[in-house]
């Protein structure tokens, strides 16, 4: 009891640093809803890569002509072949592919009767803006076949026409895509903003040394740091939460304790790494510093705005220490493809694991620092 009444007034001690001092209520309120804003209205994306898979029915040479097109570009990578339809959820769920082709079995003898001959397009459509960029490379693609099929057979209408259905987000929203993400940013920045300063704001303020003579641990004093930025980090979730749903109108399909419990995960990761940083700073410029430059590669790395497959290969082995990468995953997964525990285990374990690490990490130094 005597361990948990100190932490308890370190916590409270650091609420109201917090809300005493203008600079630390500035990071608290006003980034997250200036970006908010920002990004739900002017944020976009561009693509360089699209992973596909292939459903072909058709045994005739014309649809393996149309499929040489999209082997043949430098912009499709092949996943591939699908052999029956329970086949393509899995890939779509998974994010494997971003979309599958399924060629129907009549395609080669519509086309030879003069009829039009559908070729199907499933598409991830949680990425609003990569899926409308891929459709526009599919579609240049069936018409540089139609184009050639026209000039060796005849014919007035289009041989092949296209056939377009988006998964998890049938309107190909963009903003849906972007403004989901923004749950992660807004916790990485103001979570890592709160604890960086932590530690090095009591250093420059003299009171550091007045934790080293009370009888606080330095597990109690880390968990004292760490509450704080738990506490505001799950507020400020349900608060972006809350205008995503009830003010953006982007459906929540998932499960909420499956979002949570990613939530509460990531916090863990934001705030050791938070905690490391402070506890290797003297000064609060050094800290903001430090938070700084870790978040700016956390969110390029991350998948936030460029798809982490069209990164190099070396680079894409670093995204894998970035807690934000899988925590998106979570977000968008739970919001539009209404995801629950069973498919997101695969992000959870990861990201805790980054987070024990990084608060084992953070309590050595601290200890360090102390003695």
């Amino acid at each position: 009891m005597l361990m948990l009444r100190r932490i308890f007034s370190l916590m409270i001690k650091e609420f109201l640093t917090l809300l005493t001092d203008k600079k630390s209520r500035m990071v608290i309120i006003v980034p997250p809803v200036a970006q908010l804003i920002i990004f739900g209205y002017a944020a976009s994306f561009d693509l360089n890569h699209i992973s596909y898979a292939v459903f072909n029915e058709d045994q005739g040479v014309e649809s393996r002509q149309l499929l040489a097109g999209f082997a043949g570009s430098d912009v499709f990578a092949r996943y591939g072949t699908i052999g029956h339809d329970g086949e393509i959820a899995p890939l779509l769920d998974t994010g494997k592919v971003l979309l599958v082709l399924h060629v129907s079995r009549q395609f080669s003898e519509n086309l030879h009767l003069g009829k039009p001959a559908p070729l199907q397009v499933l598409l991830d459509g949680r990425n609003s803006n990569t899926a409308m960029l891929a459709l526009n490379y599919v579609q240049a693609i069936v018409q540089s076949f139609n184009g050639k099929w026209i000039r060796e057979h005849g014919g007035k209408g289009p041989p092949a026409i296209l056939v377009q259905r988006a998964w998890f987000n049938k309107t190909l929203d963009s903003h849906w895509f972007i403004i989901v993400g923004i749950v992660a940013l807004l916790n990485l920045v103001v979570t890592l903003e709160v604890t960086a300063l932590s530690v090095a704001r009591e250093r420059e303020a003299g009171t550091f040394d007045q934790l080293l003579v009370t009888p606080m641990t330095p597990f109690e004093i880390l968990v004292g740091k760490s509450l704080p930025g738990l506490i505001i980090g799950v507020f400020e979730a349900s608060f972006i939460i809350t205008l995503i749903v009830f003010w953006f109108h982007v459906p929540l399909r998932g499960s909420l304790a499956a979002l949570y419990l990613g939530i509460f995960i990531f916090l863990l990761s934001a705030i050791g790494i938070g905690l490391m940083i402070s506890s290797l700073s003297v000064t609060q410029q050094q800290g903001l510093m430090g938070a700084f430059l870790f978040m700016v590669p956390a969110v390029i790395l991350s998948g936030f705005a460029t798809p982490i497959e069209n990164m190099p290969r070396l680079v894409q082995w670093f995204t894998y220490l970035n807690p934000m990468r899988y925590f998106l995953i979570i977000v968008r997964s739970v919001f539009l493809q209404g995801a629950s525990f069973n498919l997101l285990w695969s992000q959870y374990w990861p990201m805790l694991l980054i987070g024990i690490s990084s608060l084992s990490i953070a309590a050595v130094l601290f200890r360090k620092r102390m003695y």
